[in-house]
């Protein structure tokens, strides 16, 4: 089993940053791809940005220029750093884990999930 923790959501103005961070921790070796995904209300569970076990990173065209997704393989640990907040960004943000060399962008194709962390972009 994957364990992943989330945190650094918060409540920001637009136009500002947070960083997300995600800890996995168990069976690290079933995270070769590791993703970001947020749920908005009354929206599905949307990809937001993915790296694979290289750190190539892969967004959403919502996201791209504003967001940057990396990954420190000693810690275990994926960022999702992200600038230029929005209102529309406004979800809770998931973090992703998954054996496979490509990072899917659908969420059902994931085995591993954390708790998620709220993240609110005032306007």
């Amino acid at each position: 089993q994957v364990q992943l923790i989330e945190s650094g959501g918060g409540l920001v103005q637009a136009g500002g940053s947070l960083r997300l961070s995600c800890d996995a921790s168990g069976r690290t070796a079933n995270t070769d791809a590791m993703a970001w995904f947020r749920l908005a209300p009354g929206k599905g569970r949307v990809f937001v940005a993915g790296a694979n076990y290289k750190g190539t990173p892969l967004y959403s065209d919502s996201v791209k220029g504003r967001f940057a997704i990396s990954r420190e393989e000693v810690k275990n640990t994926i960022y999702l750093q992200m600038n230029s907040l929005k209102p529309e960004d406004t979800a809770v943000y998931y973090c992703a884990a998954n054996p496979t060399l490509q990072v899917p962008t659908i969420a059902s194709r994931y085995h591993y999930w954390g708790q998620g962390t709220q993240v609110t972009v005032s306007s």
